[in-house]
């Protein structure tokens, strides 16, 4: 058994085939999905897919592309949907500097404020990092209650930061770029990641693993992510599927799946 743990079948690409995905994944042993919001409209719709079908589960969240649009009203939003049965946790959140450095001041505010959310509501956190290691590390560190887990996203930072941020309680998510051929960096942090701190993740419609590099992702694609890591790792593809399903169960707190598993 599998769980993407990250992905976005609220996004438009998706949404209107979502049976058939969910019926694809289901045929290579993909039981469960973790839908995650990117923004109020996402967020609603990942609450609505959780509703209609026993295998999703939804994040809400703001991401860091959206801070110069948050209203107050945005995020007692998502506070008061925490309390909803389905929603698992926050995100996905963070710092994004990529495309425009000119929203850092407004991406780490808006970070810290749902962060603070997270914290009082004892909810873990899922959190998009790009071109921002340094800054996202320093706020989840200084913000975080150090007893709540979270997760770093797709990560993309190098096997030392891994490291340091395994050290603030946060679990590491990895994706498609581990599959294609010149990605060195995400291979050396699958070697070197502990079991006990992985997930695995698709991030559709984004970042198809090979053979599919390219093409629109699906969730029946955490398959090919997942061997490509029990490779690298010289363990089996079961030991892979079933650690990896033991720690999105344990982060998400997922409890109708810890039955399942036993």
């Amino acid at each position: 058994m599998l769980i993407d743990s990250h992905v976005h079948l609220n996004d438009e690409q998706l949404f209107t085939k979502i049976e058939s995905l969910i019926d694809k994944a289901n045929a290579v042993g993909v039981s469960a999905f973790v839908v995650v919001g990117y923004d109020i409209d996402s967020s609603k719709l990942a609450i609505e897919l959780a509703n209609m079908y026993d295998s999703i589960y939804a994040l809400i969240g703001i991401h860091p592309s959206e801070a110069s649009y948050v209203k107050d009203s945005d995020l007692e939003w998502i506070e008061k949907k925490l309390s909803h049965p389905k929603v698992k946790g926050i995100g996905e959140i963070g710092l994004d500097y990529h495309w425009d450095k000119n929203l850092m001041d407004k991406q780490k505010a808006l970070f810290i404020k749902q962060i603070q959310i997270a914290n009082k509501h004892k909810m873990p956190i899922s959190v998009h990092m790009r071109d921002a290691t340094e800054d996202t590390y320093q706020i989840i560190k200084t913000y975080k209650d150090k007893d709540l887990p979270g997760v770093m996203h797709c990560y993309s930072g190098s096997k030392e930061s891994m490291q340091q941020f395994i050290d603030l309680n946060m679990y590491i998510s990895l994706a498609g770029p581990v599959t294609f051929k010149n990605a060195n960096t995400p291979k050396e942090v699958a070697a070197s990641v502990p079991m006990d701190r992985l997930l695995v993740e698709t991030d559709s419609p984004y970042l198809a693993p090979v053979p599919y590099r390219g093409k629109q992702n699906q969730p029946r694609n955490v398959e090919f992510i997942a061997k490509e890591i029990a490779k690298i790792k010289n363990i089996s593809f079961k030991e892979l599927a079933e650690k990896t399903y033991e720690n999105t169960v344990k982060l998400f707190n997922l409890e109708e799946l810890k039955k399942e598993a036993k």
